[in-house]
C-alpha cells in the first residue's frame, strides 16, 4: 500500500491506514521535528517519535485488526517501548486512552473519532499534567478536537472535517510561537521559549493535514 494512499472506508481499515499514516508521517519527519526541538528543547523529539513509530510499522500487519481497541493497545505498547524521554509515556497514553473507547468494536464512526480525540486529550492532560496555554501538544490537539467535533455535529462530510481541523490545528500550533512553556524540559529555558513553536503542537498539525491530504 501507498504510504499515501487514502484510508479505505471498510469495516476496521479506515483506523488502521490512519495509524499507518501518521507512524511513517512521523519517520518521515524525524529530523524536521528534531530541529524544531533544538530551539528550547534537547533536540530527541523526532528521534523518539520516530524510533516508536518504526516499531509499530513493523509489526502493524501482525496486530489485531478486528478488535480496533485491542489493536489501538497494541500500537500503544510498541510505541512506548521504543520510545524515549516524554515523548513515550504521553503518546502511549494517548494512543491507550483512545483504545478504551474502541473496545471490542470492528469499525468507527465519526463520533467514535471524537471519543477518542477527547480520551487521547484527557489521558495526556492526566499523565503530563498540562493543559491547554502550557505550550504542548494540547494547544493544537484540543482545537482540533473542538472543529472534529463541531463538524460531525453539523454533519460535515469526513473529507471536509479532516480539512477543516488540519487548518484549525496549524493554526493552533503556529500561535504557540508566543507562548512561555510551563511543561516538559523547553520550561527550563523561561522566557527564551518565547519566539519559537512548540514541536509537539506542530506534529500535531503536521499529522493532521497528511490525514487530510490523504482522505
Amino acid at each position: 500500500m501507498s504510504n499515501d494512499a487514502p484510508p479505505a472506508d471498510t469495516n476496521s481499515s479506515r483506523l488502521v491506514d490512519v495509524v499507518r499514516l501518521i507512524a511513517q508521517t512521523c519517520v518521515d519527519n524525524e529530523a524536521y521535528f528534531c530541529d524544531l526541538d533544538a530551539v528550547a528543547g534537547d533536540g530527541d523529539f523526532g528521534y523518539s517519535l520516530a524510533r516508536g513509530f518504526e516499531t509499530v510499522l513493523a509489526d502493524l500487519d501482525q496486530f489485531d485488526h478486528d478488535d480496533l481497541g485491542a489493536f489501538l493497545q497494541k500500537v500503544a505498547t510498541t510505541m512506548s517501548s521504543r520510545m524515549g524521554g516524554t515523548s513515550g509515556p504521553i503518546w502511549g497514553t494517548a494512543f491507550l486512552r483512545a483504545a478504551i473507547t474502541m473496545k471490542g468494536k470492528s469499525e468507527t464512526t465519526p463520533d467514535d473519532t471524537v471519543a477518542m480525540l477527547r480520551a487521547a486529550i484527557e489521558g495526556i492532560k492526566k499523565r503530563g499534567g498540562a493543559d491547554v496555554g502550557d505550550k504542548t501538544l494540547l494547544d493544537a490537539l484540543v482545537p482540533l478536537t473542538d472543529a472534529v467535533e463541531a463538524d460531525v455535529a453539523a454533519g460535515t462530510d469526513a473529507a471536509g472535517t479532516a480539512r477543516h481541523g488540519a487548518e484549525v490545528a496549524r493554526a493552533a500550533a503556529e500561535a504557540t510561537a508566543s507562548l512561555q512553556a510551563r511543561r516538559g524540559r523547553a520550561s527550563y529555558t523561561g522566557e527564551r521559549s518565547i519566539g519559537s513553536p512548540d514541536p509537539g503542537a506542530i506534529a500535531v498539525a503536521v499529522l493532521a493535514e497528511r490525514v487530510a491530504d490523504a482522505w
